[in-house]
């Protein structure tokens, strides 16, 4: 498995936040135009696909277990992510992902907001990512 990679080939954003919503299974049920942007995707191409369509092969699967086991108990996830664009680029993002309730309580669906993510934060995650990686192999 290759390690996360340092800083090139690296589509960078500044400016408004990327939102997307997906359903209880991760299927892409809204992208706002910033997503759509960044990712190079257009939101006919977005809207009904799996999330992980954007999922770089430089990111650990237990980053994912975590999140997934953060909302799915109802709590908030913060970290930071590296994305691929539909032109092999990528980017990182500081996201945070929140359950959306119905007026019952129950968890319906997802929502996440996502930010440019600091230089000083991507550095220490591409080596927190790459002893992940290593417990992986």
């Amino acid at each position: 498995m290759d390690k996360v990679t340092p800083i090139n080939e690296e589509y960078i954003y500044e400016g408004k936040v990327i939102i997307s919503q997906t359903d209880l299974n991760g299927v892409i049920i809204f992208a706002n135009r910033k997503f759509c942007e960044v990712s190079g995707y257009k939101a006919e191409e977005l809207v009904g696909s799996a999330h992980n369509i954007i999922r770089h092969p430089d990111m650990p699967k237990a980053a994912f277990t975590r999140m997934w086991d953060t909302i799915k108990s109802g709590q908030a996830w913060n970290g930071l992510v590296k994305n691929l664009r539909k032109d092999g680029l990528y980017y990182w993002v500081d996201s945070e992902i929140l359950p959306i309730r119905d007026n019952q309580e129950k968890i319906i669906g997802y929502i996440a907001a996502r930010k440019p993510a600091s230089r000083k934060d991507i550095q220490e995650n591409i080596e927190l990512y790459n002893k992940m990686l290593e417990a992986e192999v």
